[in-house]
């Protein structure tokens, strides 16, 4: 039997894959983790499959429900918010299956920072602007960052940034972004995604932690910082898109048809 590894989305029962859902309706077991998922999703499973709230469980505890359900010939649904590949603690828990000589497979799923740009209607890569997009986090009461990402050498590529688990750090982080990205420049903090309870917050790094301490914002949302934020931002056009651009010199495949 396998462990299904699922990218459960942004929360939202109708943003999960056409794979996920096949996985999740023929997977007698499902682990999730019920902080960030909108309960809606477990709608896909079966009605009769056996659903394991994982968030007060420790890595062990959530391994012991794996191998019990391989031992027992049953696929497992594991559902991540998100994308697997980001802050999933994938690595975790397949080097343990793996010491278990249990197969296992991942079904990627729409991850949260795409879902807040899609709420905010922004491209994150903006033509001659900013052509880079930095996914990362911070450290508070969590594992320790490595000394070479520290914020500030991310900031100081004036890439936009995604700031991920962090949001009880927002003052502090608009401050410390501050001298590379200017007091003026946009940020926008995007809560629950896609979900009921979802809540968008615009501003600039000097007003944006007012707004998030109002709003009580403690878990479950994203941080956008840069430039390419910028409401009616007005910027060059892509070259790809560019009419007077010769496509009969394009290299074969390189086009977009």
């Amino acid at each position: 039997m396998t462990v299904h590894f699922i990218g459960a989305g942004p929360g939202a029962a109708d943003l999960l894959t056409v794979r996920a859902v096949t996985l999740l309706r023929t997977s007698p077991v499902c682990l999730y983790a019920g902080t960030y998922l909108d309960p809606e999703v477990l709608s896909h499973c079966a009605p009769d499959a056996e659903l394991i709230d994982t968030q007060r469980l420790d890595i062990e505890q959530i391994t012991a429900h794996l191998v019990r359900a391989h031992e027992s010939g049953r696929d497992v649904a594991r559902l991540c918010s998100g994308d697997p590949s980001l802050y999933s603690a994938l690595t975790e828990q397949t080097r343990r299956l793996d010491a278990h000589g249990i197969p296992w497979d991942v079904t990627p799923g729409v991850p949260a920072y795409a879902a807040a740009a899609a709420l905010l209607g922004a491209e994150l890569t903006v033509p001659e602007l900013v052509q880079s997009v930095v996914l990362t986090r911070t450290q508070a009461r969590s594992t320790a960052m490595p000394g070479s990402e520290a914020l500030a050498n991310f900031a100081h590529t004036g890439a936009t940034l995604v700031l991920h688990l962090a949001i009880t750090r927002i003052r502090t982080l608009a401050a410390e972004l501050v001298a590379d990205y200017g007091a003026d420049c946009p940020i926008a903090v995007v809560y629950r995604a896609s979900q009921p309870d979802q809540l968008v917050l615009r501003g600039t790094l000097t007003d944006i932690a007012d707004q998030v301490e109002a709003a009580d914002l403690r878990q479950a949302a994203v941080i956008l910082v840069g430039r390419a934020l910028t409401p009616a931002l007005s910027c060059a056009g892509s070259h790809l898109y560019d009419p007077g651009r010769d496509r009969h010199s394009m290299p074969h495949g390189s086009g977009r048809h």
